[in-house]
């Protein structure tokens, strides 16, 4: 099916990273909750939903913000911009999650008790995997509310250039979560430059290289 005949495709098709934004912009707090609760749907690991959102929306928050994006001016003149954050102890999550798996009739608490400690053990057997998990699902996430802001008429653009460690202390981010990826919302001034890709060939192996 041609993109332009699928709302879904088109939306992929049309998002580009935007950097300049017509500064004064206001989205309101009942869209950005809007496009965080369909952010949210996004696939987790075990449903664990590995992600925190720091929003930045104050003039007083976003000039802050600023040098802590190595004065990236988008930060300051979009309607506003999210810290994703990557939970490092969602693990800690499996008991709520399946526990209203159970009180909704999905499983049996025998399920859920297998389930929990299958999580716990994979926690306990890596002392990586918190990390790799906290920066995977996070993303995951942050692409879905790329997406969402399209759809709605909003561009944005994924910083991963930002001191981390001052983004935590400037915020008082607690040591759960890992700044993964910040991005910026709002109605683009400027459309954004068109760039290349890989042909699909250059990206693809069948099978096996």
């Amino acid at each position: 099916m041609e993109a332009t005949h699928n709302p879904v495709l088109q939306v992929m098709n049309d998002r580009h990273s935007v950097r300049a934004y017509e500064k004064g912009h206001v989205i309101s707090d009942a869209e950005i909750e809007e496009m965080l609760a369909v952010t949210s749907q996004a696939p987790s690991s075990w449903n664990l939903q590995h992600w925190k959102f720091l929003i930045i929306k104050s003039e007083e928050a976003k000039q802050k913000m600023l040098p802590i994006a190595y004065n990236q001016q988008q930060v300051v003149d979009s309607s506003f911009t999210v810290v994703v954050l990557g939970d490092l102890e969602a693990d800690k999550n499996a008991e709520r999650v399946y526990g209203e798996a159970v009180e909704s009739g999905f499983m049996n608490e025998e399920v859920k008790n297998t389930l929990v400690s299958q999580i716990k053990g994979a926690y306990a057997s890596s002392p990586t995997i918190a990390r790799d998990e906290a920066i995977l699902n996070a993303s995951l996430a942050a692409m879905q509310l790329m997406l969402v802001a399209k759809a709605k008429g909003y561009d944005t653009c994924p910083i991963g250039g930002f001191d981390k460690q001052q983004c935590k202390k400037a915020f008082n981010v607690p040591d759960r979560y890992l700044p993964v990826m910040v991005i910026t919302v709002g109605k683009a001034a400027k459309a954004a430059h068109a760039s290349s890709r890989f042909l699909v060939s250059e990206v693809t192996v069948i099978d096996a290289f």
